[in-house]
């Protein structure tokens, strides 16, 4: 027995929010994305960047640099003046001399530790922290393409770095201009700058540590990508800086030294002088970059090919 079952009925569309869940938005191109779907507009910078700067890290990280000019100034009033000892005249020696050998000093005693911890904070903190949160793999499943998710973090993780090594000198520089006066550098070796030369000098040195710091972040970055503890990935970049630090202290390596980035982090003190020597600054910027070269290169790699499961 026969029966007749009619026209047939055809399927329903899905709801538009169940086809978006699915990843299907209508037509696509010849790329297999949907129209309108450009993955260089995918988590823009601004964003990245708005996020980054409300957390409490970046607040807390910020007081602390604005706090340490506060510090010393208090220092030097229970301590009394800095003095040359054995004959000696140190940058340290003329801190007092007007705000702007007060904001040299301030970035002498920083950046060979102080200075160290935002970069390693905000570049190992930024992606291991998402995969902490569990927060990861739903970015890249946005759409947000790995390398561009690398790229936007990376930017806004140097940029706050930047902008941690100038907020130093720049509340220094209002601190110490209350405290000991607005004048021209005193040079420890004698002579002094001009406000307007010592201020072009202390911009180039903010460059110059920033990129010296390059290596920290390399190694900050590239832990972050493979760790899912911030901690791990902030306290590993600030060991490997200090164990940098301490085989630069080992004589005996002789110039096997010149390999190491600690070995230059210095170099911008040959600035303050009248005539400015530029060849260390050349050899430490050099050997910084290339370090950071490869360890960025690392993270994009290793990155691309990691299962995000977090």
């Amino acid at each position: 027995m026969s029966s007749s079952t009619g026209p047939a009925t055809p399927p329903k569309a899905a709801p538009p929010e169940i086809a978006l869940a699915a990843g299907h938005t209508g037509h696509t191109g010849h790329t297999g994305h949907a129209d309108g779907y450009q993955p260089a507009r995918t988590l823009p910078l601004r964003v990245e960047l708005a996020r980054q700067v409300k957390r409490r890290r970046t607040l807390v990280m910020g007081a602390v640099l604005a706090l340490l000019p506060f510090v010393l100034v208090a220092a030097f009033a229970i301590g009394g003046q800095p003095e040359g000892r054995d004959g000696r005249v140190t940058l340290m020696d003329t801190a007092t001399a007007s705000a702007a050998n007060f904001a040299a000093t301030c970035l002498f005693v920083s950046a060979g530790f102080l200075l160290v911890i935002p970069v390693a904070l905000f570049c190992g903190d930024t992606v291991a922290s998402e995969a902490n949160w569990s927060s990861l793999r739903y970015l890249l499943a946005a759409p947000v393409p790995r390398a561009r998710l690398l790229w936007s973090k990376l930017v806004v993780a140097l940029g706050l770095s930047l902008g941690a090594m100038a907020l130093l000198p720049v509340v220094a520089l209002g601190v110490g201009a209350v405290a000991y006066g607005w004048g021209p550098l005193d040079i420890p070796t004698g002579g002094a700058l001009p406000s307007g030369t010592a201020a072009q000098r202390l911009l180039v040195v903010i460059a110059y540590i920033f990129v010296s710091q390059l290596v920290t972040a390399g190694l900050a970055f590239w832990l972050s990508t493979k760790t899912d503890n911030p901690l791990g990935a902030v306290g590993g970049a600030v060991f490997l800086t200090i164990v940098g630090n301490v085989l630069d202290a080992v004589t005996a390596l002789g110039h096997w030294r010149d390999f190491l980035p600690a070995h230059w982090q210095f170099a911008w003190a040959d600035l303050f002088q009248a005539q400015p020597e530029w060849s260390g600054m050349v050899q430490g910027a050099s050997v910084s970059v290339a370090y950071a070269v490869v360890l960025f290169a690392l993270a994009f790699r290793g990155f691309a090919r990691k299962d995000v499961v977090s």
